[in-house]
C-alpha cells in the first residue's frame, strides 16, 4: 500500500498556525532534546550519536532500507552512510534477500543486539531519572499529557491525498475495509457492494487516502447521488491509526470535496453494528433521515447540509 501515482493531490490545507503555537512547540523541542542528550555525540554514554543509535533500534530483527527510509523520513544517502558506519562497527550486516534482488535488507549482528539491549537499559534509566522529581499524581499528569501529545502529533503528521479510485492504494484500502466489516457484520459483507472506481474519480466524485509514514492508513469515498447531493461511503481507518481523530479528518475532507463540486448536501448510511460511526456522524452535524436507498447493510441513514456554517467540516 505504498504506491503513489501522478493523479494524487493534497487535500485542502488547514488554516494558518498562530505564531504562539509554533513558538510553544519549538520551545518544548529545544528543552526536551537538551534534557535527553540528543545533541551529544555519545548519546546515552555510548560511542555513537543519537542518529545511529535510533537507526540501530529501528532495525529491530531486520528490515529493508526502503522501509527504513519511509519510516524515518531519511535521505537515501544519509541512511546509506549511517548503515555503513554501523556495519563497519560490526553491529549490522547488509545484504540482498533471495526473494527480491532489488531490495537491500539490514539486520543486527549479535553485537548489535547486545548494543540495543544496553541502549534500552540506559534509556529507561534516563527516563526514570527525569520522572523521579515528580510525585505520583504529577507523574500521572505528565504521562497523560505525553499520550495526548503523541496522539495529536501523529494526527498532524498524517497527510490526506485525493487519489484515483482505481489506484493500488485505493483498491488496497477498500480490500482492507471490506475484510474489516465482513468480520464485524453478523451477515458478513459482499465486496460487490463497494463503490466502483469510476464513481469516485474526477468530476464523478473523490477517493481520499490517508498516509502515515508513506503507508496508507485510512480512506473515504464521495460519489454523486443526485443533483446537488453527494454520498459518502467507506470511511475506514486502519487499526494502528485508530483513536487519533483520523476518521473525522477524512469525513471533513470528503465534505470539502463535496463543496468543491457544488454539492449542497451529503448523505450516508451505516450498519447497526457500527455504533461508533453513528456517534461520530451525529457529533459532526449529521441528522438521521428516512432510508434513501435499499442498501441491505444499512439500518441508519444520515444527511448533512453543507451551508456556510459547516465549511470547516
Amino acid at each position: 500500500m505504498e504506491t503513489f501515482d501522478g493523479s494524487q493531490r493534497t487535500a485542502a490545507p488547514a488554516s494558518p498556525v498562530p505564531a504562539d503555537d509554533v513558538a510553544a512547540l519549538r520551545r518544548f523541542n529545544r528543552y526536551f532534546t537538551r534534557r535527553i542528550g540528543a545533541l551529544d555525540d555519545h548519546y546515552l554514554g555510548q560511542d555513537r550519536p543519537l542518529g545511529e543509535a535510533r537507526l540501530l533500534f529501528e532495525i529491530g530483527e531486520g528490515v529493508s532500507l526502503r522501509e527504513l527510509r519511509g519510516r524515518l523520513g531519511l535521505d537515501a544517502g544519509y541512511l546509506s552512510r549511517m548503515a555503513k558506519a554501523l556495519e563497519a562497527q560490526g553491529l549490522v550486516r547488509v545484504g540482498v534477500p533471495p526473494h527480491d534482488n532489488r531490495l537491500r535488507v539490514i539486520e543486527p549482528t549479535p553485537a548489535g543486539r547486545a548494543e540495543v539491549a544496553e541502549q534500552q537499559r540506559r534509556a529507561d534509566a534516563l527516563a526514570a531519572g527525569l520522572l523521579e522529581g515528580l510525585d505520583p499524581a504529577r507523574r500521572a499528569e505528565l504521562t497523560a499529557a505525553l499520550t495526548t501529545a503523541e496522539r495529536l502529533l501523529r494526527l498532524a503528521s498524517i497527510t490526506v491525498e485525493v487519489v484515483d479510485g482505481a489506484s493500488p492504494d485505493a483498491l488496497a484500502c477498500l480490500d482492507a475495509y471490506a475484510a474489516d466489516i465482513d468480520a464485524r457484520f453478523p451477515e458478513g459483507f459482499d465486496k460487490a457492494a463497494l463503490v466502483r472506481p469510476e464513481e469516485v474519480t474526477g468530476d464523478a466524485g473523490a477517493f481520499l487516502v490517508a498516509y502515515e509514514e508513506q503507508r496508507a492508513v485510512g480512506c473515504g469515498a464521495l460519489r454523486r447521488l443526485e443533483p446537488g447531493t453527494g454520498e459518502i461511503r467507506h470511511v475506514w481507518v486502519h487499526p494502528r491509526a485508530r483513536r487519533l481523530g483520523l476518521a473525522r479528518r477524512l469525513l471533513s475532507g470528503l465534505e470539502r470535496e463535496a463543496r468543491a463540486r457544488g454539492l449542497d448536501a451529503v448523505r450516508l448510511d451505516t450498519h447497526a453494528e457500527l455504533t461508533e460511526a453513528q456517534a461520530m456522524y451525529r457529533a459532526c452535524g449529521y441528522t438521521e433521515i428516512p432510508a434513501y436507498d435499499d442498501n441491505v447493510y444499512a439500518s441508519h441513514w444520515f444527511e448533512k447540509r453543507l451551508g456556510t456554517g459547516s465549511r470547516n467540516g
